[in-house]
């Protein structure tokens, strides 16, 4: 066996998640709704994948990390096609069930951009976690709290890039970019999202590590 192999099989997942995101990726980059608010959307995609690319031999996340982090940006890109207010994910239930969810459950707005806000948390939890594990491992209590508080954080950026693109932009592409949908407290509603879904992801890492110290003693 060659010095190759080994190294391919270290990769060979994440390198075949990568090859599955782009080509959905080009899937939704053909006619989005509003090319220049998916551009925007985008720009998170075009900076984040190639840093995770570019750093994988000094950072090997797990292949659970990876897979999630897939799950993620397959979420973020149906949002960018469609942008995030307009995503048909009711009519694309009723085409199937006869059933409405927004009318099941009461909604009065699309509610995509919430369900992403709460996967971002959720999902990218346990990456957070091994990259303060690998980078700057805390200890005692700031070992669960700090990947959850570093989401958080990073949950207000994106808000406040938001506002800050709504703002120069204005318009149309603004109000898309923003996708408010008339919610006043829609940063705080979607930064509370994340928090629970980080919060709710760390509580089951703690649960699933717990179980698997007890079946090592």
């Amino acid at each position: 066996m060659s010095a190759a192999s080994p190294r391919l099989d270290r990769y060979a997942f994440p390198l075949a998640l990568l090859i599955g995101f782009l080509l959905f990726w080009l899937a939704l980059a053909i006619k989005p709704w509003f090319r220049q608010d998916w551009l925007l959307e985008n720009l998170v995609v075009f900076a984040v994948v190639p840093l995770f690319v570019l750093s994988a031999k000094r950072l090997r996340f797990s292949n659970r990390a990876y897979a999630l982090l897939f799950v993620f940006l397959c979420a973020h890109e149906i949002g960018a096609h469609y942008t995030y207010s307009q995503v048909p994910y009711d009519s694309a239930l009723r085409a199937l069930t006869g059933q409405s969810l927004d009318a099941l459950l009461g909604f009065r707005r699309n509610q995509y951009d919430r369900l992403v806000h709460f996967l971002f948390g959720l999902l990218l939890l346990p990456v957070a976690v091994e990259l303060f594990e690998a980078q700057a491992p805390p200890r005692g209590l700031w070992r669960w709290l700090m990947p959850v508080l570093f989401l958080e954080a990073l949950s207000a950026v994106f808000e406040l890039i938001e506002w800050l693109a709504a703002s120069v932009f204005g318009g149309e592409l603004g109000q898309a970019y923003l996708g408010t949908q008339g919610d006043v407290w829609d940063a705080q509603h979607d930064m509370a999202l994340a928090l629970l879904g980080a919060v709710i992801a760390q509580l089951m890492l703690a649960l699933w590590r717990g179980r698997r110290r007890v079946a090592g003693d």
